[in-house]
């Protein structure tokens, strides 16, 4: 039903009378509410410039008995809030609370604009969350002179208007409601005898398709969809199958060879290139319009290349070699080289194919890593237990000191091997994308600290200072709660672990525009320029003995990188041998504008 013509028409029809009747709701009501709220504005104006009037005619301001009773009485015949000022923003006269209960007003925005910033009138709408409505507040100086001495802040509660406001808005849907139904109606009605001629159109156009040359059009209306439908008929009679099917495959081969990943050149007997696909070009960094015509050695810029190319074109033969590119920049490629041959198998030049399978060696080697690594890691606790398992079997465990030493290096290993296991399982459920995000806001702030707080005992062990900002301000953002934490308190450990004993750790928390930023220093081992690259790499570990012996698994860091990740954020890091590292961790405050994240 929703692939009718017809439907599509109406649909998109009904979408744009929905959204100009919405459109027009909208400013309908926001008009009518600017209306309402000027008049009250004006209205709470004049009656303040009144009460000034009232207060300065009768010098109430050195009477606060008598000008706390004159802003009751005023205050009850306005139905209004009233309130008097001194030039400090402090309360001289209320007319509902104490006066003496009530703070300091100067940072309020219609007091603000008054008494700070020198305005003729200070205006605020605040939504009152104890009232449950809205209050427009409005202010005017009290002056002495040109000095002001205080002001005048009147208070009004927009109940009554927002209800009334309600209310239109409820009329107005009502209408527009009327309006969409019957326009609907009418460009159904509309849709169905614009779509009729159309559909046969496409019905036949469908028939010429299966190459059902008698398809014609009968229903011929009026305009332009008659003059369309004469010209699909005309179309029909002249059409020829061969043209198509050629056009086709011409069309097919320039889609293929736009669209390949994969590197394609076609070069004649003499080395001059006639064809090159847009991927060939990107691989040997050249513009895909000044390849023809250019000679295959001026233009590989590879020795290796050219010569296999050479080889080929004087052999005639098939040809398969990796070959490493330099420039534009490295890459291993996998060239296949073979004759181009026309229908009278006369040679007419040569076809190479070129494969990047930079990531796959890449990959492989990662993998070897891994398994290398892996095997590595669990053999060292299993070892330990097995062997002082034997201890134990051979009679060391009728010592119970000696027992329960072994054991519990025993349990420790197996702590370490879950722990490890335990890791790798989680990385990997990241990495396969099974971890949604359990977005909330949270305070940032209060999640460094609790990590700190968290490894506190462990840096007092080797005795390392912590540094934390002076002033602790909280700084919110959208995140999961558990996720950051593992974030800042991965990094902590980390830390703590390569730097030596009497160090110093540096947390710097800070906002920057709409992102947060984390940054942890440390005065540890720091890591060596060449070894930055492979620090996020599962296993990796600049001093293998220290952290093993720290417990740690070689995992924290590509769990940080990829729990940052998933946030839409990233990691920085700066180092220097000897002297020390600091990562930074930069993270959006909202995830408005990114895709839903998940731990990736």
């Amino acid at each position: 039903m929703i692939h009718k013509l017809w439907v599509r028409i109406t649909f998109s029809f009904l979408l744009l009378i929905s959204v100009l009747l919405v459109l027009s709701g909208l400013f309908l009501s926001r008009m009518m509410k600017d209306t309402y709220y000027d008049l009250k504005e004006t209205h709470l104006l004049q009656t303040s410039k009144l009460v000034v009037n009232v207060i300065e005619r009768e010098d109430l301001l050195s009477t606060p008995p008598e000008l706390q009773e004159e802003m009751d009485l005023l205050a009850e015949s306005i139905q209004s809030r009233l309130t008097v000022l001194d030039q400090a923003g402090n309360v001289l006269a209320d007319s509902e609370d104490s006066p003496a209960e009530m703070d300091n007003h100067l940072n309020r925005p219609e007091v603000k604009q008054v008494l700070q910033d020198q305005a003729a009138s200070g205006l605020s709408i605040r939504y009152s969350k104890t009232l449950g409505f809205h209050m427009m507040y409005v202010t005017v100086p009290m002056m002495e002179g040109d000095e002001t001495v205080g002001a005048i802040r009147v208070a009004y509660s927009l109940q009554k208007i927002d209800l009334a406001l309600r209310k239109l808005w409820i009329s107005i849907s009502i209408s527009l409601l009327t309006v969409f139904l019957l326009t609907g109606l009418i460009g159904t009605r509309l849709a169905k005898s614009i779509s009729k001629p159309i559909e046969e159109m496409i019905s036949v156009s469908a028939r010429l398709k299966e190459k059902d040359f008698s398809a014609r059009v009968h229903h011929q209306p009026r305009g332009e969809l008659g003059q369309l439908a004469t010209s699909i008929n005309t179309l029909a009679s002249s059409l020829k199958n061969q043209m198509e099917t050629i056009q086709e495959n011409e069309q097919q081969l320039s889609g293929v060879l736009a669209n390949m990943t994969s590197g394609v050149l076609l070069v004649d007997m003499q080395g001059r290139i006639l064809l090159a696909n847009k991927a060939m070009a990107q691989f040997m960094g050249e513009d895909p319009q000044a390849f023809p015509g250019k000679m295959h050695m001026d233009a590989s810029r590879n020795l290796e290349f050219s010569s296999l190319m050479e080889e080929c074109l004087k052999t005639g033969q098939e040809l398969r070699k990796e070959i490493t590119f330099y420039y534009p920049r490295e890459r291993i490629m996998d060239v296949h080289l073979a004759p181009y041959v026309r229908e009278n198998q006369v040679r007419k030049g040569m076809i190479a194919v070129l494969h990047d399978v930079t990531e796959v060696r890449r990959l492989e080697n990662m993998r070897r890593d891994f398994v290398a690594n892996v095997s590595h890691e669990l053999k060292t606790p299993i070892t330990s237990v097995k062997g002082f398992a034997e201890t134990l079997l051979d009679g060391a465990m009728h010592d119970e000191d000696v027992c329960r030493e072994f054991l519990s290096i025993i349990y420790q290993e197996s702590e370490r091997l879950h722990r490890l296991i335990s890791e790798l399982l989680y990385l990997s459920r990241i990495e396969q994308h099974h971890i949604p995000l359990k977005l909330e806001q949270m305070n940032m702030t209060e999640a460094v600290w609790n990590m700190v707080n968290t490894i506190q005992k462990e840096a007092k062990k080797k005795k390392l200072t912590l540094v934390l900002p002076e002033q602790r301000h909280d700084i919110w953002m959208e995140g999961e709660k558990d996720r950051v934490h593992q974030i800042v308190l991965n990094l902590l450990s980390n830390a703590i672990a390569y730097t030596p004993e009497e160090g110093k750790i540096v947390v710097e928390l800070w906002e920057e525009a709409d992102q947060v930023k984390l940054s942890i220093s440390d005065t540890g081992i720091g890591i060596p320029a060449s070894e930055l690259p492979r620090i996020f790499e599962r296993f990796y570990r600049v001093e293998k003995a220290r952290s093993r012996r720290s417990g740690g698994t070689g995992l924290g860091l590509a769990i940080v990188k990829h729990l940052t990740e998933s946030h839409h954020g990233k990691i920085e890091v700066q180092s220097e041998e000897g002297k020390g590292t600091t990562f930074i961790i930069t993270l959006p405050k909202t995830h408005e504008n990114h895709d839903k994240p998940s731990l990736s």
